[in-house]
């Protein structure tokens, strides 16, 4: 008997090991918010009375992010390509 982890296995097994590679890329049908991250500034193209917005998370194809003239909104990733932004110089 052999025990990985809570995984207990009797009889001959094989193990292996699988790893893939994690990111956003496979999430969205828009292209250019797979380099999105949290913490990042983003503007909506569609949407520029919004202002700058920061990204407080990402969730499947579900970004919210937090505009500075429309609070918290959450953003279909597969709907709506986010444009990143850079910081307004002080």
């Amino acid at each position: 008997m052999e025990h990985i982890g809570q995984l207990e296995f009797t009889g001959p097994h094989t193990r292996a090991i699988v790893a893939t590679a994690w990111s956003h890329a496979n999430l969205f049908d828009k292209p250019g918010n797979a380099l999105l991250s949290p913490g990042d500034f983003v503007r909506h193209a569609g949407k520029p009375d919004w202002g700058l917005g920061q990204i407080q998370s990402i969730a499947g194809h579900r970004i919210t992010v937090n505009f500075e003239n429309a609070g918290k909104v959450v953003i279909d990733g597969n709907v709506i390509e986010l444009q990143p932004a850079d910081l307004p110089q002080p």
